[in-house]
């Protein structure tokens, strides 16, 4: 049960960093085509998310690994 646990937060932190870096490439005008695109907010919100997605992704690899 916690070899699957520690998966699914793996997989979840992946996927939170990876919307966190299309959120931060919307925000500095890089991904046009979006209410979001060159707006400040998302790009700051973009590594925020990123980092704690990463963080989330981390935990779920050490917990898998012991």
């Amino acid at each position: 049960m916690r070899t699957v646990i520690s998966v699914i937060a793996l997989g979840f932190g992946v996927l939170l960093a990876l919307f966190g870096l299309l959120w931060f490439l919307q925000g500095i005008g890089v991904v046009l085509g979006s209410p979001m695109s060159n707006t400040t907010t998302w790009t700051v919100i973009g590594p925020i998310t990123v980092l704690i997605g990463i963080a989330i992704a981390v935990i779920g690899w050490r917990a898998r690994k012991s």
